[in-house]
């Protein structure tokens, strides 16, 4: 059981346990089109979902996870949470949640599976299907083109060195950037993760910032505070 201030997850059945880019992405999504439909692709625990229910006023949060187990984790973290009837948790993959779309959404949000680097097994077999089963990010895209609303917005948390190419691709399907922001762990280390947002409008000038999540071992910094403090119990 993980505890925030406002609801509380079960997470024993999950590949997927919750982690800072979860949390980072459900605190830092902007929601100032105050959507009224909200869709969470890949939802693990459920944590995003059940973030954006508690900072927005969206009536219909929808989350989609294909995964049996951790499709019935999010379905239960939901009804426990005090914003049961407004969640919702589908049992299906991407592709065939998107053959025949019933809705528009005006928040789209994904904490990706990708494969990282860091992670090798002694196994090139169980490497190579953990590469696969990475949700390829040309239909993440491609999906959230098909499902978001005029004014929606789609925002990701991704691996810094993807954040090039995942651009380019966001560009072929006419999604532009409004919001970066690039996270490092500590003042020291490179940049690890990309948090982008995108709409269907072009902006000129968009802000791009930088976040340091800890000065030392659990000394977070004024930023990560501000940012995560509605969630986390301690800070």
């Amino acid at each position: 059981m993980f505890s925030f201030k406002k609801f509380s997850i079960e997470q024993d059945r999950c590949a997927m346990k919750i982690g800072t880019d979860g949390v980072l992405l459900g605190a830092w999504t902007p929601i100032e089109n105050n959507p009224f439909s909200v869709l969470d692709i890949g939802a693990g625990t459920g944590i995003i979902a059940l973030m954006l229910a508690q900072r927005s006023n969206a009536e219909q949060i929808d989350a989609l996870e294909i995964d049996e187990d951790a499709y019935e984790q999010a379905t239960e973290n939901f009804e426990n949470s005090p914003w049961n009837d407004r969640l919702f948790c589908f049992h299906a993959g991407l592709d065939e949640f998107i053959e025949e779309p019933e809705d528009e959404y005006d928040l789209i949000v994904s904490n990706p599976p990708f494969y990282s680097e860091d992670y090798k097994s002694n196994s090139e077999q169980r490497d190579l299907a953990r590469f696969q089963d990475a949700m390829p990010f040309e239909k993440l895209i491609e999906a959230a083109a098909l499902l978001l609303s005029e004014n929606g917005i789609f925002s990701v948390i991704i691996p810094f060195k993807e954040e090039e190419n995942f651009l380019a691709l966001a560009n072929q399907f006419e999604l532009h950037p409004i919001k970066i922001t690039r996270v490092k762990g500590t003042p020291t280390t490179e940049i690890k993760r990309s948090l982008l947002a995108f709409s269907r409008n072009e902006i000129p000038n968009f802000p791009i910032d930088e976040l340091i999540i800890e000065i030392a071992r659990h000394q977070y910094t004024p930023e990560y505070i501000e940012l995560t403090k509605d969630f986390y119990l301690k800070l």
